[in-house]
């Protein structure tokens, strides 16, 4: 782990505070409206104020309502902690019950209403807290934490019970935690510890104790923020929060269920604007972890494809376990900024360096040949028979003297290395003392990241215990894969948050002309057929085919010689959803007999399996390209989503799509596809000509549009295929299929 540092993070490194629009203060917490100018077309913020916590973490006035004395009852060891932890913030205590007069030493009050002052922050030891909020409303305390269970984490009766406590505070300036939160907020936090801070979130107390250890190690803690079941504040404000703190180098969060998708955003959003990273176990990947979650903590934890793409959008780091949590956030709050993107390995073995590097080129680390000349100054001190290409082999016995240092010295000089990793797989002493030694000096005197794994199971040696972990510039770790995990992040948020553009800033403030012309085509409930449906699209200038809807076998016939030969025929009605199964679709018609025949046998197909027509579509046939799907889904917690993948019946075989929360810009749909196994098919393969990635580009951010702009009333959007035609071409949605809600 990295120890306490000097020169990484500064308040002084750190942007001046901006709301997320990036223009001016949002809306505040409580009692105000967003204006037109804070929302985008579907009237959604695009800011918000952080909330001011400060009272809650640093109160001058304290009550504990439900204070006891009595040895042995629960009340008694909370009352205790929470008095302990008031005189060290330098905070007064007002001990709150109906039947004492004292409780450890200090004058108790018998109901809120009689405390001699206002109170920053009350906490309620009571089994129902309801009537107590009431009284703390009237009072105007600042905030209220509540550690009482039985709410939504239990079900539906608990949820009712959940939102009086909400009600209670309706329209006060009265702040919740809880209910169902714990002690994790008023915990001992380590004061002799210096360098930039890990603020840490949780939803569940006990699962932050492994990043509240790291203080051991000499990691700094800044604050513990236990939402429990969120009923008022939940994560997205401590994230606002911690986001604009000089102190804190980045947040760790363990996180059950988001409470509101928008305001997660709108926070990680102001993360990325501060460069504060935010590294997050986000449980629920799986339906079981799901349904967990939910009787945890009563909330809707969302689609997890759809929370995995929001977080890469923002910039959020996704861990799977809470060691990774803990590496990754120590290293990402205490590591200054890389001068390089390259990362070498260093060892005394060659098969523990060709290991790591596996491993780190697996996760898309670069590891970068070093020149000719850099390998023969590294065979200076090293045998020639062992390689110094990258990984580094020193072959052990330079370790041990003089040349170890300069070999460090010589890598790290490299302009191509950022990061130098050097794991030492087990205790081999006097050398590996040595070792350790010379890469603790050597960070000293670089301004460049290095990483050591120390393997041993043991970890009671000195090189570990005292030389290492008492380093404020070595990152040490004790497993190659947490090592590679973190640095990657490492890497990646710095090249995020260096070129980050928020999405908000792309964000459409009025409705465009195609929204009032879409906005009719819409019949609330039902699904349009595939001509209402591409009506839809013309609406928004998506390309589609020439094509007419026809109610007769001659009618078909004059529009295939205006559309021209050959031509495509398909059954249009509210109900197809997929027509070619049914045998519905006919292509590469020739003649007029084929188009007469082929209308009379797609009606009859129709009328045998009781299937409404509103006509039959007569198509251009367009050439060939790549198939895609487009589309828009209706999630949750996050609203209107847009995917985007390869088409056709791929779609469903492959399901190769990816996934983006409106609004976003073109660099993010351009991302959507880098995301895409498939991408290369786009570029052209097996001879094939490159296709116009341009229009797909822009048929991607119109249907974005739609999202946005039709988002309240079309549930679902699939335009599929989308066939991208050769560069400069553009592309044609052959079919979609719509949903209005």
């Amino acid at each position: 782990m990295l120890g306490s540092t000097h020169g990484t993070l500064t308040t002084t490194s750190r942007p001046a505070r901006v709301t997320a629009c990036g223009r001016h203060p949002g809306p505040a917490v409580h009692g105000t409206t967003t204006t037109a100018e804070d929302t985008d077309v579907s009237g959604r913020p695009l800011s918000s104020d952080v909330p001011d916590l400060d009272r809650l973490f640093h109160p001058r006035t304290m009550a504990v309502i439900g204070a006891s004395e009595t040895e042995g009852k629960p009340n008694t060891t909370i009352t205790r902690q929470l008095v302990d932890w008031a005189e060290r913030v330098g905070a007064r205590v007002h001990p709150v019950h109906p039947t004492r007069t004292t409780v450890f030493g200090l004058p108790c009050h018998a109901t809120v209403r009689d405390l001699p002052e206002r109170v920053d922050l009350a906490v309620l030891l009571v089994g129902d807290p309801a009537p107590v909020l009431e009284e703390l409303k009237e009072v105007r305390a600042r905030f209220a934490v509540v550690f009482a269970s039985g709410f939504a984490e239990t079900g539906t009766e608990g949820a009712t019970a959940q939102a009086r406590l909400t009600a209670a505070l309706q329209g006060s300036g009265t702040r919740l935690l809880g209910p169902n939160t714990n002690l994790n907020a008023f915990e001992r936090f380590r004061d002799d510890l210096d360098g930039p801070a890990i603020a840490l979130i949780t939803q569940s107390g006990h699962q932050g104790r492994p990043v509240f250890a790291l203080q051991e190690l000499g990691i700094r803690l800044s604050h513990w923020a236990p939402t429990g079941n969120e009923a008022d504040l939940e994560c997205a404000d401590f994230l606002s929060y911690f986001a604009t703190r000089p102190e804190v180098g980045s947040i760790a969060a363990y996180v059950e269920g988001l409470k509101d998708g928008r305001a997660f955003l709108l926070a990680a959003d102001r993360a990325a604007r501060h460069k504060v990273p935010v590294v997050m176990v986000k449980v629920g990947r799986t339906e079981t972890g799901a349904r967990t979650a939910a009787t945890h903590t009563g909330k809707l934890t969302g689609a997890d494809d759809v929370v995995d793409a929001a977080m890469r959008q923002y910039g959020v780091i996704r861990v799977n376990g809470l060691d990774e949590l803990q590496d990754t956030a120590a290293l990402l709050a205490r590591a200054r900024p890389p001068r390089a993107q390259g990362v070498a390995v260093y060892s005394i073995s060659g098969g523990t360096g060709a290991h790591f590097a596996d491993l780190a080129s697996a996760a898309g680390l670069d590891l970068p040949v070093l020149s000719a000349a850099k390998q023969n100054e590294l065979h200076q001190w090293i045998p020639g028979y062992l390689s110094v290409a990258n990984p580094v082999d020193n072959g052990g016995h330079p370790v041990g003297d003089w040349r170890g240092r300069k070999i460090i010295d010589a890598v790290l000089a490299d302009p191509s290395v950022g990061v130098l990793v050097c794991p030492i797989t087990g205790p081999f002493p006097p050398l590996s003392d040595r070792l350790a030694r010379d890469l603790v000096d050597a960070a000293e005197k670089t301004d460049k990241l290095i990483c050591v794994v120390w393997g041993s199971p043991v970890g009671t040696e000195d090189a570990y215990r005292t030389t290492l972990l008492g380093s404020s510039r070595v990152a040490t770790f004790r497993t190659f894969a947490n090592c590679v995990t973190a640095v990657r992040a490492y890497l990646d948020h710095h090249r995020f948050t260096d070129g980050y553009r928020s999405p908000f800033d792309d964000a459409p403030r009025t409705l465009s002309p195609s929204a009032r012309k879409a906005r009719a085509l819409l019949r609330p409930g039902e699904q349009l057929s595939e001509h209402a449906a591409k009506q839809l699209l013309r609406a928004y200038g998506i390309r589609v085919p020439r094509e007419q809807l026809v109610t007769s076998a001659a009618a078909a016939v004059r529009a295939a010689g205006q559309i021209g030969y050959p031509v495509v025929m398909k059954a249009s009605g509210p109900r197809l959803g997929h027509k070619s199964e049914l045998g519905l679709v006919r292509i590469g018609l020739t003649s007029a007999s084929q188009v007469r025949d082929t209308y009379r046998e797609l009606t009859e197909i129709a009328r045998y399996e009781e299937l409404p027509l509103d006509g039959v579509l007569v198509c251009q046939l367009v050439g060939q390209g790549v198939e895609m799907t487009v589309g828009i889904t209706h999630d949750p917690l996050f609203g209107p989503t847009v995917t985007v993948g390869l088409g056709g019946v791929l779609v469903e075989v492959l399901d190769d799509t990816a996934v983006r929360v409106p609004p976003f810009g073109e660099d993010h749909a351009r991302a959507m596809l880098g995301e895409l196994r498939g991408r290369a098919l786009l570029d052209g393969v097996r001879g094939a000509p490159p296709t116009d990635v341009d229009a797909l580009v822009e048929t991607v951010l119109r249907v974005q549009r739609m999202a946005l702009e039709l988002g309240d009333g079309l549930a679902g959007l699939d335009v599929n295929p989308l066939v991208v035609l050769e560069r400069g071409q553009g592309a044609v949605a052959l079919d979609a299929l719509a949903v209005c809600r």
